[in-house]
């Protein structure tokens, strides 16, 4: 009787954790809760395709002022001389002291930064009014000897030369120029006015130009062919720097001060490890 009685409350101990039985032959189902997404904080797993990338929301320098073009181009200069600047050997020495930057060379440094930016939007607003073979690659005109070559005579006056291998439908050319700080070109001659520019055929040829009485400075020539249909294609361009007697005798000097110092250092060097035979 005392045995019938354990294996009776045995049995009804292991029942009470036994998984309750299905009803009907429906599977168990254990209820879960969902978790949706809200914008009211916490937890958020839903993602979103129109989110935006830092790039969408980044300026780029076209966007910019010059005057915003500047103080970043200088900021970012800044930054880079106080690094070196910061630079320490292990014993704490200074590597490049010299490097600190001052109100005088800060001033400096956003001059050279404003140039440069002007030079940048000059040549991207020169590119939008470029024509022809001048816009696809000049490179490529200059090695194949059909680039604009020029020439400073008697200190004032710049002679011009260009080649052209072949006229099919060319009726003349243009020659323009500008000063290098300024955007526009003025017409300095003319097919229709100066025979030489009228185009010499098929065959093409050598052309010769001499701007007399040039003022210093910098300035920009252009060779532009006209054709027979009334386009106009700007062949190619070049830069003539046009000196003063001082700068030419300063630029002498320099060259020669270089040369001097080439020697003066190949002869120290072999003073101070001379090769023996």
């Amino acid at each position: 009787m005392k045995f019938v009685l354990a294996s009776t409350l045995t049995f009804t101990a292991v029942h009470a954790f036994a998984p309750l039985a299905p009803r009907c032959g429906k599977p168990f189902v254990v209820p879960t809760k969902t978790v949706l997404a809200d914008d009211k904080g916490g937890m958020f797993f839903a993602s979103s395709d129109e989110t935006q990338t830092p790039e969408a929301t980044k300026t780029t320098k076209d966007d910019q002022s010059l005057e915003e073009e500047v103080e970043a181009m200088v900021q970012k200069a800044l930054k880079k001389n106080k690094i070196i600047s910061n630079l320490r050997s292990e014993r704490g020495n200074e590597y490049a002291p010299w490097m600190g930057i001052t109100e005088n060379d800060e001033n400096e440094i956003r001059k050279i930064m404003r140039d440069k930016a002007e030079v940048r939007r000059r040549r991207r607003d020169e590119e939008l009014t470029v024509r022809g073979a001048l816009l696809k690659d000049s490179t490529v005109q200059e090695l194949s000897g059909t680039g604009l070559k020029s020439k400073v005579v008697d200190g004032t006056s710049v002679e011009l030369e260009w080649s052209t291998g072949g006229e099919t439908s060319t009726k003349g050319f243009i020659i323009k120029r500008r000063a290098a700080k300024q955007p526009d070109f003025e017409v300095l001659a003319s097919y229709e006015t100066y025979g030489p520019l009228v185009s010499k055929g098929v065959e093409g040829g050598d052309y010769r130009y001499l701007d007399e009485n040039v003022g210093y400075g910098s300035w920009f020539y252009r060779i532009t062919e006209c054709e027979e249909s009334g386009l106009e294609n700007d062949m190619s361009q070049c830069l003539v720097d046009v000196e003063t007697d001082e700068e030419q005798r300063g630029a002498v000097l320099a060259a020669g001060a270089m040369a001097l110092a080439a020697v003066a250092a190949v002869v120290a060097g072999s003073l101070l490890d001379p090769v023996q035979y």
